[in-house]
């Protein structure tokens, strides 16, 4: 049986984009890591304990931080992709960042697990991955950001780097930008 895939050969734009588009996310996540550990802070109290909100990335969906003290937060995510639904745990440490009142960095770590259904992936390096099969998704995560406290409102938003391996289908190593929005309790 011969698999057709002279989709992937066609002139679209789409594709050039996102060649385009993997070099300047690796480029740009570089300089984001320098200018955050050249600026980055100490640690100080963070203005709430508990935030939910969205999150957009390549796994989109709704996310919950606590904060076990003042420089540890906890955050989960519930993220829907294409054809998949995976769940995501992080531990961050949080700091001020540029001297700017309500704005922190946070980095961290931790796991995510979920399920995927068969079917074709774009993978951080632009490889095109076809599964024939449905599988669980079992890996390990990073996270590196900006969060910033809107003054005199009960919203905060973020941008962050989110490093992966999925380990069950690869090893695969995966760096996704996200941005995310959280009403504040």
């Amino acid at each position: 049986m011969l698999l057709n895939f002279s989709f992937l050969h066609q002139p679209c734009s789409t594709t050039r984009l996102i060649k385009f588009f993997g070099v300047k996310k690796t480029l740009f996540s570089l300089l984001f890591l320098s200018v955050i550990i050249c600026c980055g802070k100490t640690a100080s109290a963070q203005s709430y304990s508990t935030a939910a909100g969205l999150r957009f990335s390549y796994e989109s969906g709704a996310s919950i931080k606590y904060f076990a003290s003042p420089s540890i937060a906890l955050e989960g995510v519930l993220g829907f992709r294409n054809k998949g639904v995976v769940v995501t745990g992080l531990f961050e440490i949080q700091q001020s960042a540029f001297n700017v009142d309500g704005l922190k960095f946070y980095y961290g770590a931790g796991g995510h697990a979920g399920g995927v259904g068969k079917g074709g992936y774009r993978v951080y390096n632009g490889d095109y991955r076809v599964y024939d099969t449905s599988s669980p998704l079992l890996g390990v995560d990073g996270v590196l950001g900006l969060e910033y406290v809107i003054p005199s409102s009960p919203i905060a938003v973020s941008a962050d780097l989110d490093p992966r391996i999925e380990l069950f289908r690869g090893p695969i190593f995966n760096l996704t930008p996200s941005v995310g929005i959280k009403y504040i309790f």
